[in-house]
C-alpha cells in the first residue's frame, strides 16, 4: 500500500499554464523579446534614461539570457507574464524613470576580509 501512495505523489500530471509544450513556450518566449526590442526607442524617448538604445537592447538581452537555462514549461510561462506585465507598466507609465534604471545598478564590490587589503583601502 505504501508503494502505491508514493506513486501516485511523485507522478502526479500538473497541468500546464499557458503552453502545452516546450516549442509553444519558447514561441510566447520571443515573442516577449520581440515585443520589448520594438518598444526600445520609446523607452528611451519617453524616459529619458541616459542610455543608448544600444545600451538598451543589451540589457534586454541580458535579462533574457539571465533566464536561458530555464527548462519547465510551468516556469517560462510565468517569467513570459512576468515580463508582460513589466512591459505594460512600462508602455502605461506605470513605472517611473528611477524603476527603469534600478535595472542598472552598479556592482558592489566585496569588502576586504583581511588586515592587508583593510589596510591599503584606508579601512578598519
Amino acid at each position: 500500500m505504501a508503494g502505491r501512495e508514493t506513486m501516485k505523489t511523485t507522478c502526479r500530471v500538473v497541468k500546464p499554464l499557458m503552453s502545452t509544450d516546450f516549442c509553444e513556450a519558447r514561441r510566447r518566449a520571443i515573442g516577449l523579446y520581440r515585443a520589448f526590442y520594438r518598444y526600445i526607442p520609446y523607452i528611451h524617448k519617453y524616459f529619458d534614461i541616459p542610455k543608448s538604445e544600444s545600451q538598451i537592447r543589451s540589457k534586454i538581452r541580458e535579462q533574457f539570457y539571465k533566464n536561458a537555462c530555464v527548462t519547465d514549461i510551468r516556469i517560462i510561462d510565468i517569467l513570459v507574464m512576468k515580463g508582460y506585465m513589466e512591459l505594460q507598466e512600462i508602455k502605461y507609465s506605470w513605472q517611473q524613470k528611477g524603476h527603469v534604471m534600478a535595472n542598472w545598478k552598479p556592482t558592489i564590490e566585496p569588502r576586504p576580509t583581511d588586515f592587508i587589503s583593510k589596510f591599503l583601502n584606508g579601512k578598519d
